[in-house]
């Protein structure tokens, strides 16, 4: 009995670390896309700064995952449940990456005063947001519904994607002197995409350690 409950103390402790890099990631995002719509360079370079919090944070939920399957020797759920957090920290990772390759945009744009509209790249960064919300709290709660639900929210992301780019590309066309400005915006629309990709990952790990088997939320 005593051994179990350490058991399930380091699973806690698992996740909240999971957590709270999910926390520090939407800061980021948040963070990397408000520099971006002021042009805050300040903001920016303090987007990749923060970026080696969301790295150690990775490496303690792998080497704590890593000792647990070591110690433990967990079987069915619990091992789903640790290689799911192992799965999910790298891809929480790979968000936070696209976070700072937004705020290297914003340095790369620098002072601008393209009137080029941001709205729906905006639009897409919220969806990603509750995307992200969602896919963890399948995880943690068993929710295969919400699981679901992010894959449909994915197929949004790429709708107002391919609208962004033909807009985009649109208003290139009539203003070329604004090449550099727009094309750092398609790539953040890219990277926003991308990061709709990654949590319907996260979203698919949380199916299988619901179900016990593979989805492919995205087809």
């Amino acid at each position: 009995m005593v051994v179990r409950e350490s058991f399930e103390s380091s699973l806690k402790e698992l996740e909240e670390k999971i957590v709270e890099m999910e926390r520090q990631t939407i800061v980021m995002l948040e963070k990397a896309f408000s520099s971006l719509k002021t042009q805050d360079i300040e903001g920016a370079l303090r987007v990749l700064e923060e970026d080696d919090e969301v790295d150690d944070l990775e490496e303690e939920i792998n080497r704590l995952a890593l000792w647990l399957m070591v110690k433990e020797q967990p079987v069915a759920r619990d091992l789903r449940m640790i290689i799911g957090a192992i799965k999910i920290s790298s891809e929480v990772e790979r968000i936070a990456d696209f976070a700072v390759n937004i705020a290297k945009a914003t340095l790369q744009i620098g002072k601008s005063d393209s009137k080029a509209n941001t709205a729906k790249l905006e639009e897409i960064l919220g969806i990603c947001l509750s995307m992200l919300q969602k896919s963890l709290k399948a995880f943690f709660e068993g929710e295969m519904s919400l699981a679901k639900e992010v894959g449909d929210m994915d197929d949004k992301v790429d709708e107002l994607s391919d609208l962004v780019y033909r807009e985009l590309t649109s208003y290139l066309s009539e203003h070329p002197e604004e090449t550099n400005h727009v094309v750092q915006l398609l790539f953040v629309n890219r990277h926003l995409e991308r990061v709709g990709d990654h949590i319907t990952n996260i979203a698919e790990s949380a199916a299988y350690l619901i179900k016990g088997r593979i989805y492919d939320l995205n087809p």
